[in-house]
């Protein structure tokens, strides 16, 4: 029988915070958890940008059920940096994202970030997530006992999110087979920071409703002080004729004319809000925290403007698709013909030939101002181009190789460099190739070299770690 999720969230902005930077959703088939990094401008920017970018995924998905979840997660990261180059005063945003995306019987899993994900299931409570933060990370070198990081001064320093750093961060991917019944917590670190684990498995175990553990997670987090945000949204795995939660839609918002949607690409800003409160009740959800703010109020216009150029396009290119009545209502006859014209009908080939012909140079012109970063014979390389063919002409060739192997790099990275990472320009495409040299460093060890007085063999690094560890 078909799965589906019963689904609860809540978001406060806590004791301290001004404003609430985290965002979430859940909804049927997917659930998400994003905490926009408060001590930049523009955290709730992206945090709401990225939840909204998601929402799509909300379905019954059938095709690339185990890459569509991090691949829109890239996408998103694409838009934080197209949201700072519009606007410089975002420079330096960022948002955490964990989300869970149920295909059939399993979960496709995405993290990264410090916000968290716990699972109740055969009555076990357990973090599945990894925080990548500073001090986690001294934690697995072992230069640091669990029980210290707690109280580290350094313990919420991030060492990967998604933002305007990293053209292409590294996710943390896995899928979970599912059974009903079973029980997911996803939430910012504001409930963690202050509430034990201890705790929130004693309030998880005593299996009320969705929204009432929701909330007496809350409270719970207020209670203690609550210094940052709070944002918790829990899922159940449950049969499709199940009955579900009281989290229906919101009340139905009319499908906008092509006139609004020409609007909303324009900028106009209710008329943007408007696109994306119709979009969003259509299906049963709940959305809560900043993004929420952007959908209801359009109080973040960047957010909601940017949100509704997308679905505007997305709807008006389906009413361009749909087949349209004579604006004239005058029946087709098959018996009267135009007079004939000898000279038309070369004439017009002739003309659509010459443009067929300056189309074809001026796109091939164009292709040859882009690059992207793929592998080169299992080396990370520069090309200039793009990276399709056109039949026996080539669109690409390679700008430069560098030292990089594709094997130091993560399988998720390699797996993407394989279908090729786009870039904007030439400084675009260096910058995207730092960063993959940062990854395939940190993804190889180092080797402290052996005690002149030791008769220990010294260890070896992989041929390929040789070339990017000094």
């Amino acid at each position: 029988m078909a799965l589906t999720l019963r689904f609860a969230a809540r978001s406060d902005v806590g004791k301290v915070r001004a404003k609430n930077d985290d965002s979430g959703y859940a909804g049927r088939y997917l659930a998400v958890v994003a905490d926009g990094m408060g001590g930049h401008v523009g955290g709730d920017v992206a945090s709401a940008s990225t939840v909204l970018d998601l929402v799509h995924l909300d379905q019954d998905t059938k095709h690339d059920i185990e890459t569509v979840l991090p691949d829109e997660i890239q996408t998103a990261n694409s838009i934080l940096n197209d949201l700072v180059t519009a606007n410089p005063k975002l420079s330096g945003m960022g948002t955490t994202v964990t989300a869970l995306l149920l295909t059939g019987d399993r979960f496709q899993y995405a993290h990264i970030g410090d916000s968290r994900a716990y699972r109740f299931k055969d009555d076990v409570f357990e973090q599945v997530s990894k925080d990548h933060t500073f001090v986690q990370r001294l934690v697995d070198e072992g230069r640091l006992r669990p029980e210290e990081a707690e109280h580290h001064p350094h313990k919420n320093v991030l060492m990967r999110v998604l933002g305007d750093s990293d053209a292409s961060p590294e996710l943390d991917i896995d899928q979970y087979p599912v059974t009903p019944g079973e029980r997911w917590l996803l939430c910012s670190d504001g409930l963690n920071a202050v509430v034990p684990d201890e705790l929130t498995e004693r309030i998880i175990r005593k299996a009320g409703s969705l929204q009432q553990t929701v909330d007496e997670l809350v409270e719970v987090t207020l209670d203690h002080g609550s210094p940052d945000n709070i944002t918790i949204v829990m899922v159940e795995v449950a049969e499709d004729d199940a009955d579900d939660d009281p989290a229906l839609p919101p009340a139905q918002e009319p499908a906008p004319d092509t006139g609004q949607l020409q609007v909303a690409q324009e900028g106009d800003l209710e008329a943007s809000a408007a696109i994306i409160r119709h979009d969003m009740s259509i299906r049963p959800h709940v959305l809560v925290g900043a993004a929420d703010l952007a959908t209801k109020t359009g109080q973040i216009p960047m957010v909601t403007q940017r949100s509704a150029e997308k679905r505007a396009a997305a709807l008006l290119t389906h009413k361009a698709s749909q087949p349209e009545e004579s604006a004239s209502g005058t029946e087709y006859d098959p018996t009267r013909r135009p007079a004939h014209r000898g000279w038309l009908i070369p004439t017009f080939l002739t003309l659509m030939g010459l443009i067929l012909a300056s189309v074809l140079w001026f796109g091939y012109a164009w292709t040859q101002t882009q690059y992207y970063v793929a592998d080169y014979n299992g080396k990370v390389a520069i090309f200039n181009g793009v990276s399709q063919d056109l039949g026996p002409i080539e669109l690409s060739h390679v700008d430069s190789v560098t030292h990089i192997p594709t094997q130091a790099l993560p399988s998720y990275t390699q797996q993407r460099l394989r279908n090729s990472l786009a870039a904007r320009d030439l400084a675009h495409a260096q910058d995207i190739v730092s960063e993959l040299l940062i990854s395939a460093k940190q993804a190889c060890p180092v080797i402290v070299p052996a005690d002149p007085q030791s008769t220990e063999k010294a260890p070896t690094l992989p041929s390929y770690c040789q070339e990017v560890t000094p």
